[in-house]
């Protein structure tokens, strides 16, 4: 029979990640879209560096970063008692960071495809840039925010090699579905590796089959 929870948790650091991830996106990529500083290049590479990079490379450095041994992990658990190490929590740290491009980039084009005519009517009139950034800018990147959300949820769902460095494989707490189907396979269990492997086949493959539909018009009603 199999597990759910493997499941149940993965769709849980899913969510949290990309809710989280969107509050971050967006004022960096809004930042990312404007600004003209030379230190931009250098920015935009380290928010790619996750696609690029292997996954074991990452998972590598924030484990020696997290580490209760390391400066900063012993800060974290001796000031604010937190231990990223084999927690949730850490899973969570690590996909925001692992998943960050997935996020920043779509919604990076979205802001630098708007007219400007648009912003700049929008201070005429008297409004803020916070006000012209929730009032006018986002709303006419709903697609970009849209991919973003979707694209970042997609990806945490299949990450292994950062979680298995950061979180180890403990049931209930850092177990997610792909370590578990690598324990199925492990241990010769096809059957039970090819249910969750089908189960996020299928939720993976819908979630982008709708965005797609989406942003080719296919379903305007929702775009409207």
């Amino acid at each position: 029979m199999i597990d759910w929870e493997p499941l149940i948790l993965t769709f849980k650091l899913a969510t949290i990640t990309t809710a989280l991830l969107l509050l971050i996106a967006i004022p960096l990529a809004y930042k990312l879209a404007y600004s003209t500083s030379k230190l931009k290049p250098f920015i935009e590479a380290l928010v790619s560096m996750p696609i690029v990079l292997p996954p074991t490379v990452i998972g590598f450095y924030l484990l020696v970063v997290f580490s209760p041994s390391s400066t900063f992990g012993n800060w974290l658990n001796q000031s604010v008692g937190l231990r990223l190490i084999f927690s949730f929590e850490g899973l969570v740290v690590a996909s925001i960071i692992y998943s960050l491009p997935f996020m920043v980039h779509p919604i990076q084009s979205g802001f630098s495809n708007i007219s400007t005519s648009l912003s700049e009517a929008s201070y005429v009139l008297g409004k803020s840039k916070i006000r012209t950034l929730f009032y006018v800018l986002l709303p006419n990147i709903k697609t970009s925010i849209l991919t973003g959300i979707v694209l970042s949820f997609a990806h945490t769902i299949g990450e292994f090699g950062v979680v298995l460095m950061i979180g180890g494989n403990i049931p209930g707490k850092t177990k997610v579905a792909s370590i578990a189907i690598y324990d199925e396979v492990e241990s010769l269990n096809y059957a039970t590796a090819n249910t969750y492997s089908l189960i996020l086949f299928a939720i993976t493959f819908s979630i982008l089959v709708i965005v797609y539909l989406i942003n080719g018009g296919y379903l305007k009603p929702l775009n409207k």
